[in-house]
């Protein structure tokens, strides 16, 4: 059976960091818009799941297809779960592939969007994500980047805000070390899901402050695509000065 792609772009207001980010104007455009134009390069069906009027509203006038969901939501999982609830039926067949892209990352390329699309032609991949191989030690040390360790089928072990994979020998060169970083965008495919919000929270998800834990400590797998796409998430307002001065022509 062929699968279908619908991307869904969370956008949530009450940021801790970064309070109405969304709306934050990245040369005059909307970040949460940058993001939309971005995914409407790859993939006709392409919402926007929010919790806000103004964004809502901004959204409205764009063009985009915006769906309004609840505030109380806990993660950005939660809210496209949600939102595809409202695309679509309960009884929605795996085909259906719902394409998670962070409402902050709005120099996601098309290549990795595709490249996650590709990954679920293969029928026993639920769960994908993106990967992006280090070269310096500088990211390798930032908890703000998480890493992920995976296996030879590509399906992720571990993932981390510390090092990972930890080099037991200070003289072992860094570049013959793999490292990765997780861009987390994520596919998913519909039944799947569902299943992950209702899940019930884990103690390494709850110490590293990251969900894609829950998922692997229930037994879920997630399977790790590698791209050249090094991720730029929006996290606070000094991201959003740095792409507005390094990138004056997004």
């Amino acid at each position: 059976m062929k699968s279908k792609f619908t991307a869904i772009i969370p956008a949530r207001y009450a940021s801790s960091r970064f309070p109405g980010k969304s709306l934050a104007l990245i040369n005059g455009v909307p970040m949460i818009l940058r993001v939309w134009e971005k995914a409407k390069e790859v993939l006709e069906e392409v919402y926007i799941a929010t919790d806000h009027q103004e964004i809502y509203d901004i959204a409205k006038i764009a063009g985009a297809n915006v769906l309004m969901t609840s505030s109380s939501l806990g993660s950005g999982t939660e809210r496209v779960a949600e939102a595809a609830k409202q695309i679509f039926t309960s009884n929605e067949p795996d085909s259906q592939i719902i394409i998670n892209i962070q409402g902050d990352e709005p120099l996601i390329s098309s290549d990795a969007i595709l490249g996650l699309c590709h990954a679920f032609n293969h029928d026993n991949i639920n769960i994908a994500t993106l990967v992006h191989k280090l070269t310096d030690q500088s990211a390798l040390q930032n908890p703000n980047r998480p890493k992920v360790v995976f296996d030879r089928d590509l399906k992720a072990l571990y993932f981390s805000r510390t090092p990972i994979p930890w080099v037991s020998s200070p003289s072992e060169p860094f570049h013959k070390i793999s490292s990765y970083q997780h861009i987390g965008i994520y596919g998913f495919r519909y039944t799947v899901l569902q299943e992950l919000i209702s899940l019930s929270p884990t103690p390494l998800e709850q110490a590293e402050k990251l969900e894609q834990l829950r998922w692997l400590e229930h037994g879920y797998s997630i399977h790790c695509i590698e791209t050249d796409y090094t991720g730029f998430g929006i996290d606070v307002p000094e991201d959003l000065e740095i792409l507005n001065r390094k990138f004056g022509a997004v």
